[in-house]
């Protein structure tokens, strides 16, 4: 039983990190899943997916259920939230944008769609909390996981393993998309889609996979996000402003940008948050989206493609000439 006991509620206490520097690492490291997903949604189809949020709030809910129903490890459960985000996403795609796109529907349209099917996903896994809640007796709203966790280097494993999986994500993504045939297809089908059916490229496989990458994405950083911050099924709709910021950041042109823009842009708001509430005082927290905000402004202000959009040897030459004067 003392064993049991032990692997249950791991303490987090063999190296000493700033709770504030956690937070930051996490929140960033899921952000770049989101955002990621969110820019490739972008690439191939030129929709700002709105329900992306609420995809990874069925993550949250997977991992909530792994552990408070099922008492097992939630990291086992994580290919689950993938394929459930996966499968959410393609939903969306193929019951509502193709459709709409089929038919010559404008941009409002589409966003109106994505809009649309937030709602449903937010009242669908508000029925599910209820359901847990009456059936299983057990906190639906407002939990956090971190008693799940499992310690990994004397740290919290969500806070090793979330920057682990970005990382990792990055290199499979750039081996996938300059290595393999596929890979090369939907670069082409991203760039023009009707040359791309005309040289032989399967363009609705190339949305269907970048719908279901997209999603578990989603799916997968909900998953860690519920084993960190507090959560309810409006958690994945809360940051979506913060999603939309790390994708104009990094340059929705670009899907190696999503990982550029979520990181600084989730650093940004954890420790700028930090930082202000610390001169200012706590009343500010309730301002911290105005953070993401901001950096969107600024970066469609001064470049609007994004910081991957840049020609940064071109300023680098600039800044040369000028210290040379």
């Amino acid at each position: 039983m003392r064993d049991k006991l032990l692997i249950s509620r791991p303490i987090f206490v063999c190296v000493a990190l700033e709770p504030i520097f956690r937070d930051a690492v996490v929140f960033a490291s899921l952000l770049s899943l989101l955002s990621i997903g969110l820019t490739l949604t972008y690439l191939v189809t030129k929709v700002p997916n709105f329900s992306h949020g609420s995809i990874a709030s069925i993550g949250i809910y997977v991992t909530l259920t792994s552990g408070e129903i099922l008492r097992s490890d939630p990291y086992i459960f994580l290919p689950l939230a993938f394929l459930l985000g996966g499968v959410a996403s393609l939903l969306l795609f193929y019951a509502a944008i193709r459709p709409l796109i089929v038919r010559g529907a404008g941009l409002v349209s589409l966003m109106i769609a994505t809009i649309a099917y937030e709602l449903v996903l937010i009242a669908a896994l508000n029925m599910y909390a209820d359901y847990l809640t009456s059936t299983f007796k057990i906190a639906s709203r407002d939990f956090i996981l971190r008693r799940y966790d499992t310690v990994i280097f004397g740290q919290p494993g969500v806070f090793v393993m979330s920057p682990a999986i970005a990382i990792g994500l990055v290199v499979f993504l750039y081996l996938f998309l300059t290595k393999t045939r596929f890979g090369i297809a939907m670069r082409a089908a991203i760039e023009d889609q009707a040359l791309a059916g005309v040289l032989g490229i399967n363009v609705r496989q190339v949305y269907f996979v970048s719908w279901f990458l997209a999603g578990g994405l989603g799916g997968l950083a909900g998953g860690m996000f519920g084993l960190w911050f507090q959560s309810d099924p409006g958690g994945g709709s809360r940051i979506l402003i913060s999603i939309f910021a790390a994708s104009v950041v990094g340059g929705l042109q670009n899907i190696y940008g999503g990982i550029l823009g979520g990181m600084l842009v989730g650093l940004a708001e954890i420790l700028g948050t930090d930082w202000v509430s610390s001169n200012f005082g706590t009343w500010v927290l309730s301002y911290r989206p105005i953070i993401p905000l901001l950096a969107m402004v600024i970066m469609l202000f001064l470049a609007p493609k994004g910081l991957t959009g840049i020609n940064w040897s071109h300023v680098l030459a600039r800044i040369r000439r000028k210290e040379g004067s």
